[in-house]
């Protein structure tokens, strides 16, 4: 393509439009019309000019161009609560639900990771030696010592958004930095299973892993589950560097991007009941077996929101991406 050829050639409409974008009085129907018509073109313009020329003043004329033509064309729309309910009831659910094959086998290699760590720690008291002093063992794994008491440490409400501050966190970090071919991810996750790991190991050489796992699993079982799907959706968007299938990494790493975003909202209100239960369920007074219970019951509350609702809504065609007229257009690519 010769640049200054195509750009004498299609300058007039390219003026033509911004000059109708600067009209201050509603246009008639026939500007309107040559409106939306320029716009077109400029969109493809620019699509063979980032092709096959990309001059950055050419580039970024027609981006601007373009991206005022199109705000004008379809106009502005702001956010209601029908999107929230939307993305509650369908796009968070769907997103979850297609990223299952990702975040279920993380959620099954930690798990059983976590397993072996506290086995390691239960059975080798020169593990535990290199962990804390003797003393410092006791203090922690005593009947009112350190892991019993960090439940009841602070007041309810203020634990309660201390900790999902911390988790929700540790879920944007594995969903942001995710594509930074995951490696981020597989950091969190193994401070993840050494901790808890450890945790069960010592609680089990003192022979109190049944009071450890009654104060974990009540909020747990919700926390984790949120972590391990943040995880999973953050490898995912790693993965999607490497290989983004069909689509070019541009457009795939956008759709995954947006997706990954959206899962951050929406695991933000998970992690935010996973808290209520950690500051007022976890500490309290109720027998350990209807703690557990209530755990469960809100880990299977979860697991059939994202099974049935979002196993339908994606059957549907939902993806977790905000809806299509709000999504970037997609040019054709001159060959």
């Amino acid at each position: 393509m010769d640049l200054d050829v195509f750009v004498a050639a299609h300058r007039a409409e390219w003026d033509r439009l911004d000059a109708l974008l600067r009209r201050h009085r509603r246009l008639s129907g026939a500007e309107a019309d040559e409106l939306v018509t320029l716009y077109q073109r400029a969109a493809t313009h620019l699509s063979q000019v980032r092709s096959s020329a990309p001059d950055p003043a050419v580039t970024d004329r027609l981006t601007r161009l373009v991206a005022r033509a199109r705000s004008a064309v379809t106009g502005a729309r702001t956010a209601s609560w029908r999107d929230a309910a939307r993305f509650f009831t369908t796009g968070f659910p769907a997103a979850v639900y297609r990223a299952r094959h990702w975040w279920v086998p993380t959620a099954l290699l930690s798990v059983v990771l976590t397993a072996l760590v506290g086995w390691w720690v239960g059975v080798h008291a020169d593990v535990r030696a290199t962990i804390a002093a003797p003393q410092e063992l006791r203090e922690m794994t005593r009947p009112g010592g350190q892991y019993e008491a960090y439940y009841s440490s602070h007041p309810a409400t203020s634990f309660a958004a201390q900790v999902w501050t911390n988790n929700a966190q540790a879920a944007a970090v594995c969903l942001v930095l995710g594509v930074f071919l995951g490696l981020p991810v597989l950091w969190v996750l193994f401070q993840n299973v050494v901790n808890i790991g450890i945790g069960i190991g010592l609680m089990q050489s003192a022979g109190r892993l049944d009071t450890f796992l009654g104060l974990l699993l009540p909020h747990g079982l919700l926390e984790l589950t949120a972590v391990f799907v943040a995880a999973g959706t953050g490898l995912r968007l790693g993965w999607t560097v490497i290989d983004p299938g069909p689509r070019s990494r541009r457009t795939a790493l956008a759709e995954e991007g947006r997706s990954a975003i959206g899962m951050a909202i929406g695991l933000a209100a998970v992690l935010l009941v996973s808290g209520v239960i950690e500051a007022f369920v976890t500490p309290s007074g109720l027998p350990t077996w209807a703690r557990i219970l209530i755990g469960v019951g809100a880990e299977l509350a979860f697991l059939g929101y994202v099974y049935v609702i979002g196993r339908r809504a994606a059957k549907s065609g939902e993806t977790g991406d905000i809806a299509a007229s709000d999504r970037p257009v997609e040019l054709p690519t001159a060959a």
